[in-house]
């Protein structure tokens, strides 16, 4: 798989300067970590699920999760079970073309009772979400998952989502988050990523965030997400690729404030239509929100609609000046400080070394983009128009 693939080769040579290269399943979890991009969750109650799934894969998404958990009622828990692996299995007996799919459970036996019941078809399945994850509660589902993984034919990954009461409140926090780490580092080859549970950690406060507002204008969550990246996104070595929260909206509802996107870059593109689209779907805050879940160290979100993944996807190919600085700056390799090759800003060789090695493992998964290509080109690309 490849992101970009439902592009045509012809557009594609127009809009990239080096190209997306191809992952699998079977790919360095480095990189799967970075190219799971925008993650569409689904409820493993829907009847038409397969469906939707291969619909999904053909319009670029490249990582699925099917909910087991807060999505479905927990009545309908056995059912949704039943129509996963039911539909999971058809797919692998059609040999139907599906992204990375991940499972979200609510107990660690579910990992091994679904790894059973998938038989064979397992191997569509890249790994499992845990919800509500805790150093206390999570080593049942690490050692769950390491037990099925050995009888799987491909690893079995885990995705753990911050999302806890603990780990929001101001007081158990800072320990919470450092046994995560603990334990996680203990099973470091079985993580690919770490989560950001937004939805429940605005429900501890009773909060919900508007659409014209992000997730970072939420001071309480805010600060959560800030430590998380501060104590499991390092980059010295020990941290994770964390993924970006849910964004939920997809329709406009009456708006408070102006939209946060400006005429002008799409008056220079002839796409006045597009960024009308993009403010009556609410999709000017997503847009926003991604950039700053950029400049905060995350890497990918979760997303609830179609809709929403061709605006994550867009922002995550590397520009041609970011990619020319990193390139600058992973060529000096005695330090130093030098101008951009754009001439408009300072690159140091040793303070910017990790972000431009964050940002070549994108380029790799998400292409780099040509000089001359804005976020706009991109963005209208991957929605298909």
């Amino acid at each position: 798989m490849r992101h970009f693939d439902h592009v045509s080769a012809a557009r594609r040579k127009r809009l990239f300067y080096r190209h997306p290269r191809p992952f699998g399943r079977d790919s360095d979890p480095r990189v799967l970590a970075v190219a799971l991009g925008a993650t569409l969750y689904s409820p493993a109650t829907r009847p038409a699920l397969l469906d939707d799934i291969v619909k999904a894969a053909r319009r670029g998404v490249m990582s699925m999760v099917v909910c087991l958990e807060d999505a479905i009622p927990d009545d309908e828990v056995p059912a949704a079970e039943a129509n996963l692996v039911a539909q999971v299995r058809r797919a692998h007996r059609t040999g139907a073309r599906v992204p990375l799919l991940f499972i979200r459970v609510r107990t660690p036996e579910q990992i091994g009772d679904l790894t059973r019941r998938l038989g064979d078809a397992v191997e569509l399945i890249s790994g499992f979400v845990l919800p509500k994850f805790t150093a206390a509660a999570g080593e049942a589902f690490l050692d769950a998952l390491r037990e099925a993984s050995a009888q799987a034919p491909r690893p079995l990954l885990a995705m753990p989502v911050i999302e806890s009461r603990e780990a929001v409140y101001r007081e158990t926090r800072t320990e919470m988050l450092h046994d995560v780490a603990r334990l996680l580092a203990k099973h470091a080859d079985l993580v690919l990523a770490v989560r950001l549970g937004g939805t429940d950690m605005c429900a501890a406060y009773g909060l919900r965030r508007p659409p014209d507002l992000t997730i970072y204008d939420i001071h309480p969550v805010a600060s959560v997400i800030a430590d998380v990246v501060n104590v499991l996104g390092r980059a010295d070595g020990s941290g994770f690729v964390i993924t970006g929260p849910v964004w939920e909206y997809f329709s406009a509802g009456e708006r408070l404030f102006k939209p946060q996107l400006r005429q002008a870059p799409f008056e220079r593109r002839h796409a006045i239509g597009l960024r009308r689209h993009i403010i009556s779907a609410e999709l000017d805050g997503l847009i926003r929100e991604v950039h700053l879940d950029k400049a905060n160290g995350l890497i990918g979100k979760t997303v609830i609609h179609p809709s929403h993944v061709p605006a994550v996807h867009a922002l995550s190919v590397v520009t041609h000046e970011e990619y020319c600085d990193a390139a600058d700056i992973l060529g000096e390799t005695g330090g130093g400080a030098m101008a951009s090759s754009y001439a408009n800003k300072m690159n140091e060789a040793k303070p910017h070394r990790a972000w431009a090695e964050r940002l070549m493992l994108r380029a790799q998964v998400f292409g780099v983009a040509a000089e001359d290509v804005t976020f706009v080109e991109l963005l209208k690309a991957a929605g298909g128009t």
